[in-house]
């Protein structure tokens, strides 16, 4: 224990310092792991394949999507206030600029459980600090050079947004203030995207007739272009402190494009949980897809219903849509007995999808609290239609918030 205390101490006590990666420890617990998981070359060129392949079947379901009815919206429970803007897209080849697949290795192979679409985190520790305990534990970084792809897919998003004819003099990208992560990723991403942006809190932005603005060294300055960490479903509900629906008015004025965002507005059809159980519909009529998207899904994604279809037949897993860090999620057997369930109440009153449930693989790790033995996660980032980094969460059965960032390298 004192080894890994003073490694830990070691490994993480310059990053901190570094004012980029400060959440370490997190919740008072600690989250980033002084240990490396070895896997090999192989196995991230099929993180890869898997990715990539996945980002093309979801482009492509969700650009017919965008331009669906309502009825369809509601189907996939797309919050009523989000139809009109989630038609705003920036290329109909791309479901989003950086998003996040989350991978089950199975004995199957491969299992896409969900995608991070609309607001992925688990940036800096993929991009940035994984490199760092790669060089201190003396492996190399499967995500090396990899922070390039984000100045890449933030630059090609202004340009198509410039392109068309839209200013894009004042870009700002926006977090909650307080909260250490979400602020830190954010401004991880806007010091990488090259682009000239500002960090504005979210709490320092307004909106007021067709325009919002941020508050910034004393004067509202008008907004063009928008990256914000903060899900456009939650947005959607979004009230001032008088009731007035803040929200509402700002999906209004994305819709009409006089605010321009990244991720784009679209990206929330991928985001929900029942655009899985729409593309597996498609594959079971064999509709729509093609040859090869078949075999994308067939290989990389589990069944997955907006009913449940396994009661009596085999175990599974209820989610709710737009669930994130394994919020409300269940784990049933076949009968439907609950034999897991996340304590997060946030998402429970959400629709719910049904889908395949799998075991995700064993891994052995250190922590401060001693020897831990989890379950293993894996993230891949779908930055501007490339696979990018990979990220290793490590927790019990259901991957939650507390879960541990657990440093990868190649053996």
């Amino acid at each position: 224990m004192d080894d890994y205390q003073e490694r830990r101490k070691h490994w993480y006590d310059p990053i901190r310092q570094e004012g980029i990666f400060t959440w370490d420890w997190f919740y008072g617990q600690e989250y980033a792991l002084a240990d490396l998981h070895s896997i090999s070359p192989q196995f991230r060129a099929e993180l890869a394949t898997a990715t990539e392949a996945l980002g093309q079947v979801f482009a492509r379901v969700a650009e017919v999507t965008r331009q669906g009815n309502e009825q369809l919206f509601a189907e996939l429970g797309l919050p009523r206030e989000t139809w009109q803007a989630v038609r705003i897209t920036l290329d109909p080849e791309l479901p989003t600029v950086i998003g996040r697949f989350d991978f089950a290795l199975t004995p199957e192979g491969l299992k896409m459980l969900e995608f991070n679409s609309d607001t992925p985190t688990g940036v800096v520790e993929a991009f940035y600090v994984n490199g760092k305990i790669c060089e201190q534990g003396g492996m190399e970084d499967p995500n090396a050079g990899m922070d390039q792809h984000i100045r890449q897919a933030f630059s090609t998003a202004v340009h198509s947004y410039r392109k068309r004819g839209f200013s894009c003099d004042g870009i700002f990208f926006s977090a909650l203030g307080w909260h250490e992560e979400d602020a830190g990723t954010t401004r991880y991403l806007m010091e990488n995207s090259t682009l000239p942006a500002r960090f504005v809190p979210l709490e320092d932005l307004r909106v007021k007739g067709d325009r919002m603005t941020a508050r910034w060294e004393g004067e509202e300055v008008p907004i063009d272009v928008l990256y914000r960490l903060h899900a456009l479903e939650i947005l959607a509900e979004d009230t001032d402190r008088d009731g007035y629906p803040t929200g509402a008015h700002v999906l209004d004025l994305v819709a009409r494009e006089k605010l321009l965002l990244i991720n784009p507005p679209s990206a929330l059809i991928s985001q929900t949980k029942a655009l899985q159980a729409l593309i597996w519909n498609l594959y079971e009529e064999d509709q729509f897809l093609t040859p090869g998207e078949r075999e994308t899904v067939e290989t990389y994604m589990l069944p997955t219903y907006l009913e449940n279809r396994f009661l009596g037949k085999e175990p599974h897993v209820i989610k709710p849509i737009f669930g994130r860090e394994g919020g409300a999620v269940r784990l049933c057997d076949a009968q439907g007995r609950v034999e897991h369930r996340d304590s997060d109440r946030l998402y429970e009153n959400q629709p719910m999808i049904y889908q395949k449930r799998v075991e995700l693989e064993t891994v052995e790790t250190e922590t401060l609290k001693g020897p831990f033995q989890g379950r293993l996660l894996w993230g891949s980032f779908l930055v501007g239609g490339k696979a990018s980094a990979i990220l290793a969460r490590a927790d019990g059965p259901i991957t939650g918030n507390l879960s541990y960032f657990l440093p990868v390298g190649y053996s």
